[in-house]
């Protein structure tokens, strides 16, 4: 066994059992732990190179592996407090979604895709090849590999001069907010929205404000009501598949909310993670593709619809506003790392691609209507407030009595992992919501997970 699991494990089990001995005690031989636990010796490595990581054990080579010393306590630190000053943003919400489940955990949380849905094998093949390729270690032009920049720009259908590689799409958002709006100003944000853009939004001590959407997205009046009020020259949505409830903007709005930004003299950051994760219908084009001015800046990723750590993105901007993001990636990070930018030319350059696409929407639709049915079926009281065309997640609204707080800590207790709604607010939530996701658990893992989250809301 050399799966994650098995390491995770067997870290475990040895972290217990050095917490029984001293600093500087031996730690069995690899041999014996081999014969003890029953795994492989590269699932030993793996579980030893992952605790000597966070500082547990300490490997010398030809002696053997010994508890760490113990580090040193920290008598007074409460200096920091005045030198830090306010903290300015909040991750912990953010951080939660980022925490690796434990094996056997039913997970509804997770914003990416399971390990049996990721294309791995084609990823292998291509990292194999991109890390022989001439000059694949060498440095990139700050806005990316040429050839990636044209693969992005002919998914969006704009022109590849446009286009800077990110890394990432939480990445993308960052540069977005601090380049186009001034510390302090404020930012305007659909509600309920994607938690990761109101920490990027604090990161870049901008003040979000909320602007309600519903099931047809956005509202165009409620973001000229806003615009108005606030002076913002920044609105951040989510056009297609929006996350968390999984609304498509209304074609009758789209133009709206254009000519709102456009008469506010402002930005709209369009973030278009989900593109690829069509269901039931074809994905409307960008919002981009019908703006002619550059107030839209579009951020898309490839992270979603392949995996976790291929963090390469795209940002698309026009006019001086090019010219700043650019910048700011400069700064940031300097460039991308080749290797992942070469991996994702072969990903558009690949029959793989596309047959990937067509199976990864099979399984994530089946999954879909795996989790509505078992909600229908096991939480009649839950209410569906959507049926999302596309995307990833559920958004669910609780009854007036459920404590959604509570009900998350009863689940995890079931070995269920969801995540609770008020996270998604800026403001006060109008009620208590659930946000399932299906994209890192089978049907069959989703089902139980409702028939366990039954006997928490009878």
């Amino acid at each position: 066994m050399t799966n994650d699991s098995s390491v995770t494990r067997l870290a475990r089990a040895l972290r217990e059992h050095a917490a029984t001995l001293a600093p500087g005690d031996q730690l069995p031989s690899s041999r014996s732990i081999v014969a003890e636990y029953g795994v492989s010796p590269v699932t030993v490595g793996r579980a030893l190179a992952r605790l000597a990581a966070e500082g547990t054990v300490v490997t010398e080579p030809g002696r053997g592996t010994f508890v760490a010393p113990r580090p040193k306590r920290v008598e007074d630190v409460g200096w920091q407090t005045v030198a830090l000053g306010d903290a300015r943003v909040n991750t912990a919400h953010l951080g939660r979604l980022l925490e690796v489940p434990e094996p056997g955990t039913l997970v509804l949380s997770s914003g990416y895709l399971g390990d049996d849905l990721q294309p791995t094998r084609f990823l292998a093949t291509a990292a194999a090849r991109a890390a022989r390729r001439p000059g694949a270690w060498s440095r990139v032009p700050p806005t990316g590999l040429p050839e990636l920049r044209a693969g992005f720009a002919a998914t969006i259908g704009v022109d590849a001069g446009d286009v800077t590689v990110v890394a990432g799409g939480q990445s993308g958002l960052s540069a977005a907010f601090r380049a186009l709006s001034p510390p302090g100003a404020p930012v305007l944000l659909e509600a309920p929205t994607y938690l990761g853009a109101v920490a990027a939004a604090q990161a870049a001590d901008l003040r979000p404000i909320p602007v309600p959407a519903d099931a047809d997205g956005l509202r165009p009046d409620l973001l000229a009501e806003a615009f108005a009020r606030t002076g913002a020259a920044l609105v951040y949505t989510q056009p297609t598949f929006a996350n968390p409830t999984g609304a498509v903007l209304a074609p009758s709005r789209r133009l709206e909310v254009l000519d709102v930004v456009a008469d506010a003299g402002a930005f709209l950051v369009e973030d278009d993670w989900a593109r690829h994760l069509t269901l039931d219908r074809t994905a409307p084009p960008p919002l981009l593709r019908d703006d002619r001015d550059g107030h839209v800046v579009y951020l898309t990723s490839l992270t979603k619809p392949v995996a976790p750590s291929l963090r390469v993105g795209a940002l698309v901007a026009r006019g001086p506003a090019a010219g700043r993001l650019a910048a700011i990636r400069r700064v940031e990070d300097l460039f991308i790392s080749r290797p992942l930018q070469e991996i994702a030319v072969e990903l558009f350059g690949s029959p793989a691609w596309q047959r990937h696409l067509t199976t990864l929407r099979a399984a994530l639709r089946e999954r879909r209507d795996a989790l509505m049915a078992g909600l229908r079926r096991d939480l009649p009281r839950v209410e569906l407030t959507h049926v999302p065309s596309g995307g990833l997640h559920l958004w669910v609204r609780l009854p007036a009595d459920v404590d959604e707080v509570d009900l998350v800590t009863r689940a995890r207790k079931r070995d269920v992992v969801v995540e609770p709604g008020h996270s998604y607010w800026v403001t006060e939530p109008p009620g208590p919501h659930l946000r399932l996701t299906y994209a890192a658990a089978t049907p069959a893992e989703l089902t139980e997970a409702t028939r366990r989250l039954a006997r928490e809301i009878p």
